[in-house]
C-alpha cells in the first residue's frame, strides 16, 4: 500500500507489470485509456524520467508541426482582480474575501474602473499586452453589497460590468482582455465574446464527491459541480470562444479521478476544438483555509500529471504549468511536455497565490535556454485562434488583435505599441454584396460538391456527434394500449398521458388513419373548415453565417461562392415589391453575420416601415433577438422593446428545432439553448408581440423528443397565450451537413408527418388553435395530406424562398394564391387569407394580390 498526497487514504500503487506495459504504449505512442493513464500518474524515479522523454517529444512535435520548434511560450500580463467576492466557498481560497474586510481594507466591492484602468495603463506601459481579469463567480447572488454596488453604477449584473470594463481597457488601453468570471451561460458567452478574445475557466476536477460530501474541498460551493463546469466548457466551444482550462492536483482527488478529468477535457476538445490551453496547476496549501493542514503536490506529482496529460491531449495541445508554483524546477516541467509559462507580469502579484512571486521574465528565458528552449511572448489568445479567425475572434476585436500579433506567427510582436484602438461596429454593415438567385438555382456557380470546403473543421468532432446522437436515436418500447390511447384522444385529447400519446406518436396503419381522423375532427370543431393562408415575402437579408448548426446548408462564410448581403434599400424594395403584389407581411430572418451589429436588425424594420407603413414586420427569430441584445448589452426584454419600437410586429418561433437539448447540441453547434429559446418567446408574448411557433423533426430526434416538444409549447401557450400558430417543419435532408456525414436520418417519413401533425393538433388543443403545414417542405400533395390530419393553415405565398431550397427541397419558393386554393380544394376544403395574426384581409389587399396572382415579376438581385 502506498499513501498519495492527491487521494483519500492509503491506495495500492501499480504493479511493476502494469507500469511497464503502461509505458511501453506511452513510448509507442498508443492511445492510453483511463486506468493505464492512472498507472502512469504513480510513476516515480526512473519510471517517470521514462515518461516525461516520451510525453516530451509528443510535444516537440507537435511544436514542429505548429511551425514554431524549440519555443516556449509566455504571455506578459497584469493581474486585475475585479471583485474578491464570491457566492461560493472554496475551502483552499485566499482570494476570495467577504464585504467587511474590504471595507475595512479601504477597498470597494468592485474595482473602481479608474482603478482597472491605471493598472492596465501601466501595464500597457511596460509592454504587457494582456489584462487577466479574474474575480468571483456571480457574488451579487450571495452579498448584497454586490448588488447595492451594482445597481448604484448601473449594471444589471457582474458579467455587464466585465463586458462594459473590457470595452475601456481595450479603447483607453491596448490590452486585451482575457475573462476568468467563473461559471458563464450560453448567453453569457455571446455577451462577453465581442469584447475579449479569449476566456477561461479550470475544470479543476471531475470528481463529484469532492463537491457533495461534506468536508469536501468543494462543497457548499453551487459552480464547481463537474457537469456545470463541464457545460461551460461545451458551451464555450458552441460560441467559438478560444478557452483555457485545467486541473487542479493534489486536492482529495484519486489518480483514477484525476485521469477522468484529463479525458473529460479531451472529450470537449475534440467535440469543439476550443480549448487553446490546459493548465496543469499544483495545490498550494494556505494558511487561515481549511485546507490549510493539506500536504502540497510535491513536484514529482506536477511532473507525472503533465506528462500524462500530454499524452492524452496529443501534440496539438497547448500545456502550461504556472511558473511561480514550482520553486524554479522549470526544467523538469520543460522535459515532461509542456510548451507555454502562462501569464507572467511584471506589474502585478498573483492575487490567487499571492505568496508566490513571478518570475522574472528574464530568468524564465535562461531556465528555458537552458533546457533547450526559446521563450517566446504569445497574446492572451493562442496563435492557432489568431490564425483562424472567423468565428473564433470576432470582427470588433480584430483591430486590437492585429495591432499586437504577428500576421505571420500568431504570437506576440514584443515591441508592438500597445495603446487604445476603437471598438465599434463595423461600417457599412449592409453592403450589397453576392447572388440572391439561390431561390431558384443553387450552384450553377460557386461550389459543385455536395459540402463546404471546411466540413471537416466547422461543425465540430464528426466521431463525438455519432456517439452523442447514438442514444437519441434509439427507439423506445411502447407498451400503452394504442386502442385506449385512440379513446382517450376522441373523448378528450386534454387528457392523454404521455404513455398514450407516445403510443399515438409510433401509431402505423389502422391506428394512425383512425389517429389522424380524430385529429380531422378536433379541427373541424376547433376553428372549422377553412383552409387559410398568407400572401407573404421571405426577406432573408444575408445568409453569412458562422453558427454552425449541422441541419442547415443556407449559412455561408462571407468569402464563399454563394453568400450574399441585402443593403437596406433592397431590403426595403423587396417589401415594397411585395405590397404592390397583395402582400401584407414580410417575414425577415438571415444568418448571424460577424459584422452585423445589434442595432442592425432595428434599421431593418424602420426601412420596411419607412417604405410601406401598412405592412405587418414578423421578423427575427429567437437565435436573432439574442444575437441582437449581447451586441448591444441590452437584455432581451429591453431589446425587443427598441425592436417593437423600431417597427417589429411580431417574430417567428424558428431556431426551436427541438426544444431538448440531448437533441440540440447534436443538431447544432452554436445556436441558443432551450431555455434561451423559451425566455425569448415568453419576453416577446409580455410585450405584446406574437410569435409562431415551430418544430424541426426527423433527423437525430425520436417521438419522446416530439412529446417533450409539444407540451413544452402548450405550457407556454398556456401562461402567455402569445403564439398564433404551430408550423410543423420536417427536415430537408439532402444538402445537410449533419445527414451528409452519416449521422441524421435521411427526413421524417410519410407517417412521420401524419402523425406529428395529427398529434399537435391534439397536443395543442385548445391552446394553440392553428396548426400549419409546410408546402415548400412537403409540396402539393404531401401539403393536402397534412390537411386531413389536422392541419389547418397553409402558410404563405412566400415568392422568395431560400432556407430550404438551399437544403434541397425541390418543391419550388413561390405559390399563387391559385395554387394554394388547389392544395385546399385537393382536400375537400374551402380557402380563404388571413393576416399574420389570423385577422380578416381587408378588401384592398385582396383585390392586389387577386390582380398580380400567377404574375411573379421579376425578383429583384442584389448587384445592379
Amino acid at each position: 500500500m502506498t499513501t498519495s498526497g492527491t487521494g483519500p487514504g492509503p491506495i495500492p500503487g501499480p504493479t511493476e507489470n502494469s507500469l511497464r506495459r503502461a509505458l511501453k504504449r506511452a513510448r509507442d505512442g498508443v492511445a492510453l485509456d483511463v486506468a493505464e493513464a492512472a498507472v502512469l500518474l504513480q510513476a516515480r524515479g526512473e519510471a517517470l524520467e521514462d515518461l516525461a522523454a516520451s510525453a516530451a517529444r509528443v510535444r516537440d512535435a507537435g511544436l514542429e508541426a505548429a511551425g514554431r520548434p524549440g519555443v516556449i511560450t509566455y504571455s506578459k500580463s497584469v493581474f486585475i482582480p475585479l471583485t474578491r467576492l464570491c457566492r461560493d466557498k472554496c475551502h483552499y481560497c485566499t482570494f476570495v474575501t467577504v464585504p467587511g474586510k474590504l471595507r475595512r481594507a479601504g477597498h470597494g466591492m468592485f474595482m473602481s474602473p479608474d482603478e482597472v484602468l491605471d493598472v492596465a495603463r501601466r501595464g500597457a506601459a511596460l509592454g504587457c499586452k494582456e489584462a487577466l481579469i479574474t474575480l468571483g463567480d456571480k457574488p451579487e447572488e450571495r452579498w448584497p453589497e454586490a448588488r447595492e454596488w451594482l445597481d448604484a453604477h448601473g449594471y444589471d449584473d457582474t458579467i455587464a460590468y466585465v463586458r462594459a470594463i473590457s470595452v475601456r481597457i481595450l479603447e483607453e488601453t491596448g490590452l486585451l482582455p482575457h475573462l476568468n468570471p467563473g461559471v458563464m451561460s450560453w448567453t453569457d458567452f455571446q455577451r462577453l465574446k465581442p469584447v475579449a478574445p479569449s476566456m477561461g475557466m479550470m475544470l479543476e476536477t471531475t470528481a463529484t464527491r469532492l463537491w457533495s460530501e461534506p468536508g469536501g474541498p468543494h462543497h457548499g460551493s453551487p459552480d464547481k459541480e463537474p457537469a456545470v463546469r463541464l457545460r461551460v466548457l461545451e458551451d464555450a466551444g458552441r460560441s467559438s470562444v478560444p478557452f483555457t482550462s485545467g486541473i487542479l492536483i493534489g486536492i482529495g482527488e484519486t489518480y483514477e479521478e484525476r485521469a477522468q478529468s484529463l479525458f473529460a477535457l479531451r472529450k470537449v476538445s475534440r467535440a469543439y476544438h476550443g480549448i487553446q490551453e490546459l493548465i496543469i496547476q499544483n495545490f498550494r496549501a494556505k494558511p487561515d483555509t481549511a485546507m490549510r493542514g493539506m500536504p502540497d503536490a510535491e513536484l514529482d506529482e506536477l511532473v507525472a500529471t503533465v506528462a500524462v496529460a500530454r499524452h492524452i491531449m496529443g501534440p496539438s495541445a497547448c500545456l502550461q504549468a504556472p511558473p511561480n508554483l514550482v520553486d524554479s524546477e522549470y526544467g523538469r516541467l520543460i522535459g515532461a511536455g509542456v510548451d507555454d509559462w502562462g501569464g507572467v507580469s511584471p506589474l502585478t502579484i498573483d492575487h490567487v497565490n499571492p505568496e508566490r512571486p513571478w518570475p522574472q521574465i528574464d530568468e524564465l528565458a535562461e531556465k528555458s535556454a537552458a533546457a533547450g528552449f526559446e521563450l517566446r511572448e504569445r497574446l492572451c489568445v493562442y496563435p492557432e485562434f489568431v490564425g483562424r479567425g472567423e468565428p473564433w475572434l470576432d470582427p470588433r476585436l480584430l483591430p486590437h488583435v492585429r495591432a499586437l500579433a504577428d500576421p505571420q506567427t500568431g504570437l506576440a510582436v514584443p515591441d508592438a505599441v500597445v495603446e487604445g484602438h476603437p471598438w465599434q461596429e463595423p461600417e457599412e454593415v449592409f453592403v450589397p454584396s453576392g447572388r440572391t438567385d439561390l431561390h431558384r438555382t443553387i450552384d450553377t456557380e460557386g461550389r459543385t460538391s455536395d459540402r463546404r470546403d471546411d466540413f471537416d473543421e466547422v461543425y465540430g468532432d464528426w466521431a463525438a456527434l455519432r456517439e452523442a446522437a447514438a442514444p437519441g436515436m434509439v427507439p423506445e418500447r411502447i407498451d400503452t394500449d394504442v386502442r385506449q390511447a385512440l379513446a382517450t384522444a376522441a373523448d378528450d385529447p386534454t387528457k392523454l398521458t404521455d404513455g398514450e400519446a407516445l403510443a399515438l406518436l409510433h401509431a402505423d396503419g389502422p391506428a394512425l388513419d383512425a389517429l389522424t381522423s380524430i385529429a380531422d375532427d378536433v379541427r373541424r370543431s376547433a376553428v372549422g373548415d377553412d383552409v387559410t393562408y398568407i400572401v407573404t415575402r421571405n426577406i432573408n437579408f444575408t445568409n453569412v453565417c458562422y453558427t454552425g448548426c449541422r441541419f442547415c446548408a443556407f449559412a455561408q462564410r462571407r468569402t464563399d461562392a454563394d453568400a450574399y448581403t441585402l443593403s437596406l434599400d433592397q431590403v426595403a424594395d423587396r417589401a415594397q415589391q411585395a405590397w404592390e403584389l397583395g402582400a401584407v407581411e414580410v417575414c425577415m430572418q438571415g444568418g448571424i453575420h460577424p459584422d452585423l451589429p445589434g442595432t442592425a436588425y432595428f434599421d431593418i424594420a424602420k426601412a420596411v416601415k419607412e417604405r410601406v407603413p401598412g405592412m405587418h414586420v414578423h421578423a427575427f427569430s429567437p437565435m436573432e433577438v439574442v444575437n441582437g441584445a449581447t451586441r448591444t448589452g441590452l437584455s432581451i426584454r429591453e431589446w425587443l422593446t427598441a425592436a417593437k419600437e423600431a417597427g417589429l410586429d411580431s417574430i417567428p418561433g424558428t431556431a426551436a428545432e427541438i426544444l431538448d437539448d440531448e437533441v440540440r447540441w447534436v443538431l447544432t453547434k452554436g445556436k441558443l439553448p432551450a431555455a434561451t429559446w423559451i425566455e425569448v418567446v415568453t419576453t416577446a408574448h409580455e410585450l405584446g408581440i406574437r410569435s409562431s411557433s415551430t418544430m424541426m423533426y426527423g433527423h437525430v430526434d425520436q417521438p419522446r423528443h416530439w412529446l417533450g416538444h409539444l407540451r413544452t409549447l402548450a405550457g407556454i401557450q398556456q401562461r402567455t397565450g402569445g403564439f398564433t400558430e404551430f408550423v410543423t417543419l420536417p427536415f430537408i435532408h439532402t444538402n445537410a451537413p449533419v445527414y451528409l456525414a452519416g449521422i441524421s436520418r435521411p427526413g421524417p417519413t410519410v407517417r412521420d408527418n401524419r402523425a406529428v401533425t395529427a398529434m399537435a393538433r391534439l397536443l395543442l388543443h385548445p391552446y394553440i388553435p392553428n396548426i400549419q403545414t409546410s408546402w415548400v417542405k412537403l409540396g402539393t400533395e404531401g401539403a393536402a395530406e397534412m390537411l386531413r390530419s389536422g392541419a389547418n393553415d397553409l402558410g404563405g405565398t412566400l415568392m422568395e424562398e431560400t432556407i430550404s431550397r438551399m437544403a434541397g427541397s425541390s418543391y419550388g419558393s413561390y405559390k399563387s394564391v391559385k395554387d394554394l386554393v388547389a392544395v385546399a380544394d385537393a382536400a375537400g376544403r374551402p380557402a380563404r387569407p388571413r393576416t399574420t395574426l389570423y385577422g380578416e384581409v381587408p378588401e384592398e389587399r385582396q383585390r392586389a394580390a387577386a390582380e398580380s396572382d400567377g404574375h411573379l415579376p421579376q425578383l429583384l438581385p442584389v448587384l445592379d
